[in-house]
């Protein structure tokens, strides 16, 4: 990868190539086309029977994104997730691994963690004292004589796959098994890699929950074409309008949105070309994580089912090259938060909610993606193969 200051980029070549691209399509008006319009079935927003395939399949046996690699920098540092319908345990321990598990005491089911933390020794189930150590294993029972054919051993924390790569940390909510995340990115783990992860600091997750299916939030990232009209105020500014390229990598996908200032680098050698810093990249990570690379700091969407068809909820985090140690540096990274917050939640889903609950109407059986909106059409076809529905 190259180095610049402390910023971890894209190898210089796929930065031209990408660049060179983008250039053309602003000489033509054009922007990344699919092959043709696609119509896309409400039902896909709306059924529950659907909405139950999707929590059995792509949450419970696919990988999932839980965090970057910083977030447990620590031999005992922790974080618990139950947003896939599992809780989910993850631990680095004394040899430096990840280790997962189903977040559940053993004896009577009690979680034995919450939230995150570091330097936690044990988890100690908090209804019954049951001490669990970071490999799982069940350490302790209290009044052991009540419980003397219970065998330690085999009454550990139930594990669940998990893999540690690219300064990234993908778990699978369903115990046994194994993940092949190199085979899962498909062509993706080359710019992972050269983004140096491992060298980013995490600032900030929020929570959010919105009135809209999980998919639907994931729609609103896939492409440039409304940026003049729901943004002319906030990001048309920054971004140009219905311009952006497209590549498909096997399910999932990669989109580069061009900032307004990219057109000053025709003025600068190859060389000297700097794709991040003028642009926005945006990956899905199938099937549930928007991945952006900004010109100075990173931003992902780990996005989930609500309690309902017509809900979702979500990690939005913000990660930096560097910690943010000085009050100058996190009033920064603060005001950055605050604005991305702003504009989905001002702009975005209040318009995505409405959608949603007129999707219910009957106005429409099909919502229409252009031939200039190929994310969205290979994302929703890839959740579709991977349903086992036949797409339109």
């Amino acid at each position: 990868m190259d180095i610049v200051g402390r910023r971890a980029i894209m190898k210089h070549e796929a930065q031209v190539e990408q660049l060179q691209k983008i250039f053309g399509y602003l000489d033509a008006g054009e922007t990344a086309m699919g092959d043709a319009v696609y119509h896309h079935h409400v039902s896909d927003y709306t059924s529950p029977d659907q909405a139950s395939r999707e929590r059995e399949v792509l949450f419970r046996d696919e990988p999932l994104l839980i965090g970057l690699s910083c977030e447990l920098p620590n031999p005992g540092d922790y974080v618990t997730d139950d947003f896939s319908g599992v809780p989910i345990l993850a631990v680095r321990d004394e040899a430096g691994q990840v280790n997962a598990f189903i977040n559940v005491c053993r004896h009577r089911g009690a979680r034995v963690a919450s939230g995150c933390g570091s330097g936690k020794a044990v988890f100690r189930c908090p209804y019954h004292a049951w001490t669990y150590d970071r490999s799982g294993r069940l350490r302790s029972i209290p009044f052991e004589r009540g419980f003397e054919s219970v065998d330690k051993t085999s009454n550990g924390l139930r594990s669940l796959p998990v893999v540690e790569k690219y300064g990234m940390i993908w778990v699978m909510p369903a115990p046994g098994g194994s993940i092949d995340i190199d085979s899962h990115l498909a062509g993706m783990a080359d710019d992972l890699a050269a983004f140096g992860l491992v060298c980013y600091s995490h600032y900030e997750t929020r929570v959010l929950r919105a009135r809209l299916n999980w998919k639907l939030v994931i729609d609103t990232f896939l492409e440039t074409y409304h940026l003049s009209t729901l943004h002319k105020n906030t990001i048309a500014p920054i971004l140009h309008s219905n311009l952006g390229t497209f590549d498909g990598m096997a399910r999932n996908l990669r989109m580069i949105g061009a900032r307004k200032t990219i057109d000053a680098l025709r003025q600068r050698p190859e060389s000297e070309w700097d794709l991040i810093r003028h642009s926005a990249l945006v990956y899905v990570l199938f099937p549930n994580t928007v991945f952006i690379m900004q010109g100075d700091h990173l931003e992902t969407w780990r996005v989930y089912p609500g309690d309902s068809v017509d809900e979702s909820k979500m990690h939005v985090s913000l990660y930096t090259p560097e910690p943010a140690v000085t009050d100058k540096a996190r009033k920064y990274w603060t005001k950055n938060m605050d604005l991305l917050m702003a504009t989905v939640q001002q702009e975005d889903f209040p318009l995505a909610e409405n959608i949603q609950r007129d999707f219910h109407s009957g106005a429409q059986d099909f919502v229409t993606f252009g031939a200039n909106e190929p994310a969205l059409a290979h994302f929703h076809k890839s959740v579709k193969k991977t349903l086992g529905i036949d797409a339109v």
